[in-house]
């Protein structure tokens, strides 16, 4: 249960070793006694010097780090929940590396008025949040993975750590909530030298979950007959709600708005009554050994049915069935039996439905008491355990006639830890939204049955070996634990609930449904979205079963020429196949799970398993499996350069247009993603396939729109329409794609007096080229183009004219050719994240091309935007053709939509 703290000690917080603040050496203020609605903030913390505070500049950093150059201390970043069950961490771990100096990001800087600095100046920014729990009577397990990372110091990740500058005599002060925080302060004190700040437990509760709620996408589902469905929270109609927390015992909030609430009933039935009950009635030793043998039971072997009070009969009158629960362990009255009679497995079921049942039904009746139609259910009871979740939904549908709703938070359990961590002062969490925050899912940092398997924070030699261990840890770790077949047996007033699924999931093996959240503040909503609210990126719908089967066949196929390809671009050595195999066995790892269940890390689309895929080559240090082979493609691409730019230069404006467009859709056949297309590659070089391509360029294609877009180009007759101002050339492969393809297109917009802009990959992914490659590839293909040469100097993409762009020398009379990068290291694009320059630059443009299978078909193909878009892509997938449009393999796409038209 819930209860309130506070700290009424007056101390000296003598800071770091900033020589201004020790001359000062303020005093805090005291802290008075608190209601439950204010969320406490408390000034028990080393302060922050945020002068002269920047975000640094690196192109292949997508979450850049926020410097802080005058601050010398280091701020606690963990805060933990500690209840009567379980304790609950959530810390936070910095970039490990230190960003070069990025003339092109600094020339885009000033040309689109961005910022130097951070708009939110705050150290917990650029960085990560991790979420780990332990058992709360293994504390010491708990101590021990604080005190191995040096959480409490600011992490082994800390500046000040690694140089081992830590002061010894400053006070170290940890956020804490929930009970234990009184009943283990000494603890913590004793063994790490910390003091427990201690927050009050219900508004770090409401903090926690109006956070998560306002910033995580798909934070809330509901869960009904084992089917997990999102839900999208608007905002601004989030309030107010109930949010039910299952701990030990049970506590409903009502929340009204963000530090408004009321504790306005609960219940001493929860999750210790099920432990509790569970370890006498069973001997089980821990809570997930308890769920574990309830997904064996039949609880109609242990609970009374109507039917058996009538004889097998409905009580059809009062709408009972035979098979609804008239007594839960009913059944044990009227029999002889005594306990060891009963199977273990039938006692651990009817108990957990019993007490889910009944939170359920109260939890309804309490918000209609209050009008409430939301009901947000969290707490370390619930755990991501499919039957509980099922058992709560039906109590709440059955006792509202379906009026009201029980949803679920994916972070159910650590809502009262995020509470404390957010308490800390000048963090920037409060005000951070949906696109700054993304989810990752690196294999790290495991805690099973209580033990923590993973290396320390950057360890990536201890990561391999971890993950060695994993492969043979696996049916620990990921293997599903059957459930009983579906029986009839009913729970109070309704009939059972059953799971379509095949399987349940125990918490031991549900560690990696939680994510490790990075805290970008540099992303952005793509301003040009016609209805951000309605956009879904994802084409492709992966809930159908088969489609998500073909599709992780397909990146099984793949995975082995990607793992060569990556080794090859480390050299080959023994380290790099050492992690290419670790590397193999991480992603198996993640499909396997989501094969299994594929709402296990939020709503899932191919674009997440692509994003996903190329996390993992990260995760085990391979920078860009394509390097060579990118390099190799660009060098032949621009040798033939010249001659292609003769070539469109002797034709008439119509015939240089869609002989442009060919271009574009010939040369995005160079794709290392498309099975199809590497065996492409066997059979003849990349200026050999480039010019097949172009020579099979027959019209109409496939779904063909370039009449439309050459009247809006050309204009009709004499009728001619207003240039764009500014296009968005969405960039793909490297190689002939860019070079063959999109430059000559960026060039011909150029001419005609359209500022053009490059957008590509932040990070590398596949043969994708990105922004940091480009300005070298355009600063080559300008050598033989004065159109390219003035264009790229205006930009600032030339290293001179880069230094002449911050010096404000650039001769602002040429049209500029710009690059930008969008914000994500994906084949595919998500326009709720883009980056900040991106952003910026887009503000201006009426012009958006679209290009290549990743960012036009498989994302954004029914995308709709403010301006006008054309979207371009040759169709490297038999399976994709088909469900788009009924199509083939290689056919050609070139879809142009007139702003906000939805097509």
């Amino acid at each position: 249960m819930a209860g309130s703290s506070s700290s009424n000690n007056k101390i000296d917080n003598k800071g770091a070793n900033s020589k201004e603040y020790n001359e000062q050496k303020e005093e805090t203020k005291e802290i008075s006694p608190m209601s439950l609605n204010p969320m406490h903030q408390s000034s028990l913390r080393p302060q922050l010097d945020l002068t002269r505070a920047t975000i640094e500049d690196k192109w292949e950093e997508r979450n850049p780090t926020i410097l802080l150059p005058n601050q010398s201390d280091d701020i606690s970043h963990l805060a933990l929940d500690i209840g009567g069950s379980l304790i609950k961490l959530v810390y936070f771990s910095r970039h490990e590396e230190h960003s070069p100096d990025d003339k092109r990001k600094r020339s885009i800087k000033k040309r689109f008025g961005i910022p130097k600095g951070s708009r939110r100046s705050y150290p917990v920014l650029g960085g990560r949040l991790h979420f780990v729990k332990f058992e709360t009577g293994k504390l010491n397990e708990c101590l021990d993975f604080i005190s191995s990372k040096q959480l409490h110091r600011g992490g082994l990740d800390s500046p000040s750590w690694q140089s081992g500058t830590r002061p010894h005599d400053n006070p170290i002060i940890i956020k804490a909530t929930g009970g234990g925080a009184y009943k283990f302060a000494d603890v913590f004190k004793e063994r790490l030298g910390v003091s427990l700040d201690k927050e009050d437990e219900m508004a770090c509760l409401v903090a926690g979950a109006n956070f998560l709620l306002k910033a995580i996408r798909h934070e809330a589902f509901t869960h009904m007959e084992g089917q997990k469905e999102f839900v999208q929270i608007d905002h601004n109609d989030l309030f107010p709600y109930l949010l039910v927390n299952i701990g030990s015992g049970v506590s409903m909030i009502k929340v009204e708005g963000d530090g408004k609430f009321q504790r306005v009933s609960g219940t001493n039935v929860g999750g210790g009554t099920y432990w509790g009950l569970g370890r006498l009635l069973t001997k089980c030793k821990s809570f997930d050994e308890l769920l574990e043998l309830s997904q064996q039971g039949d609880s109609s072997n242990v609970d009374m049915h109507v039917g058996d009070i009538y004889g097998g009969m409905d009580y059809s009158k009062i709408g009972l069935s035979a098979s609804t629960i008239a007594s839960s362990f009913g059944k044990a009255i009227a029999e002889t039996k005594e306990l060891l009679d009963y199977r273990p497995e039938d006692i651990s079921l009817s108990l957990l439905r019993m007490i889910s049942y009944n939170i359920g039904q109260i939890s309804y009746l309490i918000a209609l008491r209050y009008g409430l139609k939301r009901i947000f259910f969290g707490g370390f009871f619930i755990r991501g355990h499919a039957y509980t979740m099922d058992a709560i939904s039906f109590a709440v549908h059955f006792w509202s006639n379906g009026q009201a709703q029980a949803m679920f938070l994916r972070h159910e359990g650590f809502l009262g830890a995020l509470g404390a961590f957010m308490s800390y002062e000048k963090h920037g969490l409060d005000v951070l939204r949906a696109h700054q925050l993304v989810e990752r899912f690196p294999m790290r940092f495991p805690c099973v049955g209580g033990k923590i398997y993973g290396p320390r924070l950057g360890d990536l030699s201890e990561k391999i070996s971890w993950m060695e261990k994993f492969v043979l840890k696996g049916t620990e770790i990921t293997a599903p634990v059957p459930m009983a077949p579906p029986g009839t047996t009913g729970m109070g007033g309704f009939e059972r609930p059953s799971s379509r699924g095949n399987t349940l999931r125990s918490d031991a093996s549900a560690t990696l449904n939680i994510g490790v959240l990075h805290l970008v503040p540099t992303l952005e909503e793509f301003p040009l979205l016609a209805d951000p609210k309605t956009y879904e990126p994802n084409t492709i719908d992966l809930s159908d079963h088969s489609e998500l089967e073909y599709w992780f066949v397909v990146l099984s196929e793949h995975l082995p020429d990607l793992v060569d390809k990556a080794v090859a671009s480390e050299g080959g050595t023994d380290d790099a196949r050492r992690r290419g195999d670790a590397f193999a066995h991480a992603f198996s790892a993640h499909l396997a799970r989501l094969m299994e269940e594929p709402a296990a890390y939020g709503k899932l689309g191919l674009a997440n398993l692509l994003e996903l895929r190329e996390e993992c080559l990260r995760e085990f240090q391979f920078v860009d499996a394509y390097v060579t082979i990118k390099k190799r493609e660009n060098e032949a691409s621009l040798a033939v350069l010249p001659d292609l730019l003769i070539e469109l230069d002797s034709m008439n404006e119509e015939e240089r247009l869609v002989a442009l467009i060919e271009g574009v859709l010939a040369a995005n056949i160079f794709d290392w993603g498309s099975r199809a297309c590497v065996d492409l590659y066997h059979k003849g070089t990349i200026i050999e396939i480039y010019r097949m391509s172009r020579k099979k360029m027959q019209r109409p294609w496939r779904v063909d729109d370039f009449d439309m877009f050459k009247k809006r180009m050309l204009g009709c007759g004499d009728k001619k329409l207003s240039p764009y101002r500014r296009a968005l050339l969405f960039v793909d492969n490297s190689g002939a794609d860019v070079v063959l393809g999109m430059l000559p297109l960026a060039r011909e917009l150029l001419k005609r007096g359209i500022e053009v802009v490059l957008v590509a990959n932040s990070l590398p992914a596949l043969n994708d080229v990105t922004a940091n490659e480009l300005p070298e590839i355009v600063a080559e293909a300008a050598k033989h183009c004065d159109v390219l040469r003035k264009a790229a100097e205006a930009g600032g993409l030339l290293v001179d004219a880069m230094v002449s762009v911050e010096e404000g020398l650039v001769d602002n009379s040429s049209i500029p050719l710009m690059v930008v990068e969008n914000g994500c290291g994906s084949p595919c694009i998500d326009f709720r994240q883009v980056s900040s320059e991106l952003a910026a630059a887009a503000k201006d443009a009426d012009l958006i091309i679209l290009e290549g299978m990743g960012r036009a078909l498989h994302t954004n193909f029914n995308a709709c935007f403010k301006c006008d878009a054309l979207k371009l892509a040759m169709v490297k997938n038999q399976r994709l053709a088909e469900k788009l449009f009924n199509g083939n393999i290689y056919d050609c796409v070139c879809r142009f939509e007139p702003g906000g038209e939805l097509r």
